[in-house]
């Protein structure tokens, strides 16, 4: 397709999605004989450098391609693919009865809302410890086995308090979402986990950060890293059965994933350039609106240095409910837009522009406005850092419930 010169924020947006409407287009025009029943022998669908093989509704779905995480060394891994982060989390979870009889699991306080949901309403078989600055700070631990459960989407303080006190487990769970694939901290925890020979998993939404803020359609993974080259997880875990049993409940569950869903730049050297630069871009502008929120709105912060550097939140001078927090966040994003900032109302994080959104701590119980960083240039983000500051600081007032 041929698109015009950009001549301004909006055009270079619009153009990227439209690109990608296209790319998308094309490929389900390539695989259009790879269709849910398999009943072709020319359905030999590919994305890029991933080649896929399955039989009927994909329930044996099998990927061959590049890996989204950038391990070092002798590190290695299985990955099993499903149809969104939730998906993958829930199958690991859900799956690990078969092979865990009881547990503690411990995360931290500000672990992902529907993660913890998904433990206290589903995962009966893992007890739920909330992590305060070290283990033993939680409640007393009830069972002889222990796993472990970080969370990307913590605030930078929890985080690093987690890394340093971390104990030994019998299994660790990291959720990766929110960290780019090759991410220090994401090393650092599998550099731990390979010193003690920890069984370790990685689950994650591919949604946000590896389709280039494109959104390029629902994808999540779990996967089982292997610290020696030729020396699978089976060989060398007391949970060998896990990667078996996981599969088994993606497919059961209907959780697989969809091939057209990969996108097919992943593992090209422009795409890994193009990430990297872009995700250095969002965490300089997360810093520099950390600043000036602290300075601006030192009592309408609610959580502005996260471990991941993508997004920010701010309160109200008194408790919101979900509803009002949500026609908030609506309303900050409509007022700046008309005034031509580059800024939507979006229950997601990671695009080229601002996103607004409710969110809700689960450790307070307060729910505040999300701020969702983009890659803007810097001079244009500063502009809009401070009227999304004069903005709430006058109109939080007129969202306070009565």
């Amino acid at each position: 397709m041929t698109l015009a010169r950009p001549r301004s924020i909006a055009d270079v947006i619009r153009y990227k999605f439209q690109l990608t409407a296209a790319l998308k287009a094309e490929r389900a025009f390539h695989d259009r004989a790879a269709t849910e029943a398999a009943w072709t022998d020319l359905a030999q669908p590919d994305s890029g450098l991933f080649k896929f093989r399955y039989d009927y509704q994909r329930a044996d779905l099998d990927v061959r391609g590049p890996s989204f995480y950038e391990f070092s060394g002798d590190t290695t891994s299985e990955t099993v693919y499903t149809a969104s982060g939730m998906a993958a989390i829930s199958a690991l979870l859900l799956a690990s009865a078969q092979v865990i009889a009881k547990a503690d699991i411990l995360i931290l306080p500000s672990s992902y809302g529907e993660t913890q949901e998904l433990i206290k309403s589903h995962a009966r078989h893992l007890r739920l410890v909330a992590l305060k600055r070290q283990p033993e700070e939680g409640e007393a631990l009830k069972s002889s086995t222990r796993v472990l459960l970080l969370d990307s989407s913590a605030p930078a303080v929890e985080f690093e308090a987690a890394l340093r006190t971390i104990r030994p487990t019998d299994l660790l769970i990291f959720d990766t979402t929110c960290f780019s694939g090759n991410s220090i901290r994401i090393r650092r925890v599998v550099n731990w986990a390979r010193e003690r020979r920890l069984p370790l998993v990685l689950v994650r939404s591919h949604t946000k950060l590896d389709s280039l803020g494109v959104e390029y359609g629902r994808l999540g993974s779990v996967t089982f890293v292997n610290y020696e080259k030729n020396v699978s997880w089976a060989d060398r875990s007391k949970f060998s059965d896990l990667p078996g049993h996981v599969r088994s409940a993606i497919r059961l569950l209907g959780g697989a994933a969809l091939p057209a869903h990969f996108p097919p730049y992943i593992g090209l050297p422009a795409y890994r350039e193009l990430s990297h630069r872009r995700l250095a871009a969002i965490l300089r502008n997360g810093r520099r609106s950390s600043r000036y929120f602290r300075a601006a709105l030192p009592d309408l912060t609610e959580e502005i240095r996260f471990a991941h550097g993508l997004y920010l939140t701010l309160k109200a001078s008194r408790r919101l409910d979900e509803a009002t927090t949500r026609r908030a966040a609506a309303q900050l994003s409509e007022n700046l837009g008309r005034m031509g900032f580059p800024i939507r109302h979006a229950g997601s994080f990671g695009f080229d522009f601002a996103a607004t959104e409710w969110s809700h701590n689960a450790a307070t119980g307060r729910y505040s406005i999300r701020i969702s960083v983009p890659d803007l240039p810097s001079r244009l983000w500063d502009d809009l850092t401070a009227s999304i500051a004069r903005w709430w600081s006058t109109h939080q007032g007129e969202c306070v419930m009565a």
